[in-house]
């Protein structure tokens, strides 16, 4: 519950952003040279992902004679939705896999699918330069662990009437340049992209009515006698907001303002890139360009090859009770990352990484997603589960548009696959948990990752 002053303690940390664009690139897109100290919205949303772009933009859409504020703590791209591997995913993923409920796995996918549709038509319509890709996705496997998990992966694609391959050995290398995985299969419906590009190229072309406030983290939240107000920081400065309604796109962050306290596990993934190949190793390296693949077991390693020559590789796992990771920390998850990438590309040992991140994303125990008014006037996406960006762009959309008194099927779909997040048991005990989880899944998945 939201008290009548919140003080934020937490905020996202200054850690080593993703290696997507070159640091210089990450610099604030909002002006703020023209704005009050105190300044009235009718929306305020919070977080400016890949969630809280959508929502802004729908609001605004809905309500063109209303003023919406967004605010982010960083700059956009910098936080979690610039730090993924680059997937838009329409099918169902990961722990909704587990799901034998067609009916849930189906309106996943239409949620998802309806997601990459929105964000196709703003690229499309902006001119948004990100890579757009809709080349589909692998799905692969190198042991039997892997392919075990696999023939589950294939058994919900039949149960909701999705097309794929499946490819041998010989297959997956052509594509990727390493017979290391035993098979794979392909799915049509995934789009690649850079996501830094992606979500800046979306704060850049918000409707008019959105006033972007990014680099401005929220210090306090309060509840005023009519709506909320706002403290945030900025340039050594504080701006005063008060907002009628608040939508908060906050993921993982979401208990820092007091709502759902004790029921998002704050996990951090970490990704290396490298530099782009030159023609002697694009040669030995033998694959093609531009394709990604997540692996079959969710403990292994995730893999693309970019438009421009660059391999990443992404494994490894934390808890991240202060939502980052310190830079002194990355090596030894780069050197984890090498051993990954040089058992796949034994050709290309001497291609060094040019950049090591980590990205951190909200869990559930119960590996449920939170949708809704969670007090009054204040909306809430959160706890995406590692999933964010098709999740996370139609639950913006459809946060609004619930907020602004609409109701749609999308939006039945929406309230029917999410629940509240399970009650998790308090730190130090959370953290020692779930790191004890994760050792334990990354034992189960060695030979995988």
């Amino acid at each position: 519950m939201v008290h009548k002053t919140k003080d934020i303690h937490h905020l996202p940390p200054d850690d080593t952003p993703s290696g997507w664009v070159d640091p210089s690139e990450l610099s604030t897109i909002g002006s703020r040279a023209h704005h009050d100290r105190v300044t009235l919205f009718d929306w305020t949303v919070v977080g400016a992902g890949f969630t809280g772009l959508a929502a802004a933009r729908r609001l605004a859409e809905l309500n063109p004679n209303d003023t919406v504020a967004l605010i982010d703590a960083k700059p956009v791209g910098w936080g979690a939705s610039g730090r993924n591997s680059g997937f838009i995913i329409d099918l169902p993923h990961k722990f909704d896999l587990d799901s034998d409920d067609a009916d849930r796995l189906s309106a996943i996918m239409r949620l998802n699918s309806q997601a990459i549709t929105d964000l196709e038509g703003h690229v499309k319509a902006t001119g948004i330069e990100c890579g757009w890709s809709p080349v589909g996705k692998l799905q692969g496997a190198v042991r039997e662990r892997g392919t075990g998990k696999m023939r589950t992966f294939v058994k919900a694609l039949e149960k909701i009437g999705q097309p794929y391959t499946k490819l041998d050995r010989a297959q997956v290398a052509q594509i990727i340049g390493t017979d290391y995985y035993a098979g794979a299969i392909h799915t049509p419906g995934c789009v690649l992209m850079n996501p830094v590009r992606l979500t800046r190229g979306l704060a850049r072309s918000l409707p008019k009515n959105v006033t972007l406030f990014d680099g401005c983290p929220v210090v306090r939240f309060e509840r005023e006698s009519r709506g909320f107000g706002l403290t945030l920081r900025s340039r050594g400065t504080t701006l005063e907001i008060s907002t009628s309604s608040v939508l908060m796109c906050t993921n993982a962050f979401t208990p820092e303002f007091g709502l759902l306290k004790n029921r998002i596990v704050p996990v951090i993934t970490f990704a290396s890139m490298t530099r782009p190949l030159s023609d002697s190793e694009m040669e030995a390296y033998g694959g093609q360009l531009d394709w990604g693949l997540t692996p079959a077991d969710p403990g292994g390693t995730t893999l693309r090859m970019t438009q421009d020559r660059r391999l990443l590789v992404r494994n490894q796992y934390d808890y991240a009770g202060h939502y980052g990771v310190q830079d002194r920390s990355l090596e030894g998850v780069r050197q984890k990352h090498r051993g990954a990438f040089d058992k796949r590309y034994p050709q290309l040992k001497k291609v060094p990484f040019d950049s090591t991140w980590g990205g951190v994303c909200g869990l559930s125990r119960n590996h449920v997603s939170y949708f809704g008014e969670i007090e009054s006037d204040v909306w809430n996406s959160s706890c995406h589960n590692g999933v964010g960006v098709a999740r996370g762009t139609i639950s913006g959309r459809l946060l609004a548009e619930a907020a602004s008194g609409q109701s749609s099927p999308m939006l039945q779909d929406m309230f029917a696959v999410s629940n509240t997040p399970s009650l998790n048991p308090p730190d130090p005990f959370l953290g020692l948990g779930v790191r004890a989880r994760l050792k334990l899944a990354a034992w189960e998945s060695k030979e995988e990752i």
